[in-house]
């Protein structure tokens, strides 16, 4: 099973690996939560883990309307959106899911762009974060199922670990290192040591490339859209 890190565990070894002179020296501990958010922003933007996927319910499309609104912040990226049948059903496993099909804006505009046009949801775009358009304008109140991705809390000293720190230790090591590179001014050509943030660089993408095909097995998106690791002589199809 993979080792992984818990928070006072990652402090100390950015610290050992950083060279920095104390866990608690002041300016070190003023960078921590950014490093900290830097390196998981970074990974959580650039993998797409099944781990941060989440579905919420509860927010109805009025009958008459054609929008839906979420709470700031729900989703970072809002993936499917299930209207629940039939009308006024709260729990969609008491009902039946039917996935609104993604479209543009200018296509719902075009095609039911007035209120007259009345019936049961069958398309939704997205209008910015958090409001959501659909087509045609509800005939009754519809509840919603909507599953997108979330941002999970960081890793700080009252939440000691997470998905990333337990599971990804080593990208989430090199990531940080990154940063650490950039506050200890070896980013650049003038720096003391001008090759550390490259290095860093280097095995982070090393690093990342594995965590990508894992992620896409879990996904069963990997090689024959299966769960099986990429074969390195079998590259032909079966037929």
């Amino acid at each position: 099973m993979t080792t992984g890190l818990t928070y006072s565990q990652y402090v100390t070894q950015i610290a050992t690996m950083g060279a920095v002179a104390s866990e608690t020296d002041p300016n070190f501990v003023t960078i921590l939560p950014s490093m900290i958010s830097y390196a998981e922003n970074r990974i959580y933007r650039e993998l797409n883990f099944l781990q941060t996927t989440d579905a919420v319910t509860g927010y109805a499309i009025a009958s008459g309307a054609r929008t839906l609104t979420l709470p700031d912040g729900t989703f970072v990226v809002s993936e499917q959106i299930n209207i629940i049948t039939p009308a006024g059903t709260t729990n969609p496993d008491a009902g039946v899911r039917v996935a609104l099909l993604p479209v543009t804006k200018e296509f719902l505009d075009a095609v039911y762009g007035a209120s007259t046009y009345t019936g049961q949801p069958k398309y939704f775009c997205p209008f910015n974060d958090n409001l959501f358009l659909v087509g045609p304008f509800a005939d009754a109140q519809y509840y919603t199922e909507v599953v997108g991705e979330i941002r999970p809390a960081s890793l700080s000293s009252t939440n000691t670990s997470t998905f990333i720190s337990l599971y990804l230790p080593d990208l989430f090591i090199m990531a940080s290192m990154i940063y650490l590179s950039g506050f200890q001014r070896n980013f650049g050509r003038l720096s003391d040591d001008p090759q550390m943030a490259q290095s860093y660089e280097a095995q982070y993408q090393l690093l990342k490339q594995g965590a990508m095909v894992e992620e896409a097995r879990k996904a069963f998106e990997a090689g024959g859209w299966t769960s099986q690791a990429p074969a390195a002589v079998a590259s032909p199809t079966r037929g």
